[in-house]
């Protein structure tokens, strides 16, 4: 054994002495390349260089076994520096301990990761799960209560005109109709007119029927993607049932068309109107609605002016 490495085994096996704790890999690698006398000496341990100094020269690089396996690369520069022969024997079971405890951080880590993606997958679960709450929640409220408000004002007609048998008759039709809404959008069903004749046709079938409703499509001569038309169809329904609720017996207008910002729509009333304030900005539901398409809503109304709400999807 040449003298340096001699002193390079003594140097490490003093050094272990000393420790109360797994060996530091940086700090092993400079006791052996001081001892050494070399300019730069690395260990490489489960894929991980720990260097000290710079080693400009040419390197000399040895496996470490223990138990017949590798452990880690002692490298030191210059190749002058070495054999290291003796000194690879002596750094095995040191440097072993660092390979499990660097493995362990290692799978710790990966545990970590895994453990932070399952948290990530649960979390976007949760969040489209509260979005699909969310959309049933808009449609039933949007839809189904477009049936709903419509019943309650023939029930209320009823009420003071007398139960004749037309009337009664119209009844159970609105509560069929209203029934099958709530049934057909629990199960995500789209009303047949909206997939079979558009959202013209679509806002026709659910409007003519009522009489205080007037509906103008002139200006709207295109398709558009599924999701704008529903949307749009559900939130033509919603401001029609605010004017029938907050504004009874108003006059409602209902115009969609294409314009060079997009499809447009506007939904107005000649009712009593409400001031608009920070506590009261209008329809919130509605704009998250339209928000889902990248719409967005305008609603303007003052107190004896009416309501007047426009909704924009561009292009």
């Amino acid at each position: 054994m040449r003298a340096p490495e001699k002193r390079a085994v003594e140097a490490v096996t003093d050094h272990l002495a000393r420790l109360d704790l797994d060996p530091d890999a940086l700090s092993l690698a400079q006791v052996i390349g001081t001892a050494l006398g070399a300019t730069g000496c690395a260990l490489t341990i489960a894929g991980e260089r720990h260097q000290w100094g710079h080693g400009a020269e040419r390197w000399l690089s040895r496996p470490v076994e223990h138990d017949g396996e590798v452990q880690a690369v002692l490298a030191v520069a210059p190749e002058s520096a070495g054999p290291v022969d003796s000194l690879a024997t002596v750094l095995g079971p040191p440097l072993t301990a660092l390979r499990l405890a660097a493995e362990t951080d290692r799978l710790r880590r990966d545990g970590d990761a895994a453990a932070r993606e399952l948290v990530d997958d649960r979390w976007r679960t949760t969040v489209e799960m509260e979005q699909e709450r969310r959309g049933l929640e808009r449609d039933l409220h949007d839809g189904a209560q477009h049936h709903l408000v419509a019943l309650k004002m023939s029930m209320a007609l009823v009420e003071h005109t007398g139960a004749t048998p037309e009337r009664l008759a119209e009844l159970e039709s609105k509560l069929d109709a209203a029934e099958k809404a709530l049934t057909d959008t629990a199960a995500g069903i789209l009303p047949i007119p909206l997939s079979t004749q558009g959202l013209a046709g679509a806002l026709a079938a659910e409007l003519d029927a009522h009489a205080d409703v007037s509906l103008d499509t002139a200006g709207f001569h295109r398709r558009y993607p599924p999701l704008v038309e529903s949307t749009v169809y559900f939130a033509c329904l919603e401001a029609v049932n605010n004017g029938h609720k907050h504004a009874p017996g108003a006059t409602i207008t209902v115009v969609v068309r294409d314009t060079a910002r997009g499809l447009e729509f506007v939904v107005s009333d000649d009712g009593p109107g409400f001031a608009i304030t920070d506590r009261n900005p209008g329809l919130p539901n509605l704009s998250a609605r339209m928000a889902t398409v990248g719409g967005t809503i305008d609603v303007r109304s003052a107190p004896g002016q009416g309501t007047t709400i426009t909704g924009v999807v561009p292009r």
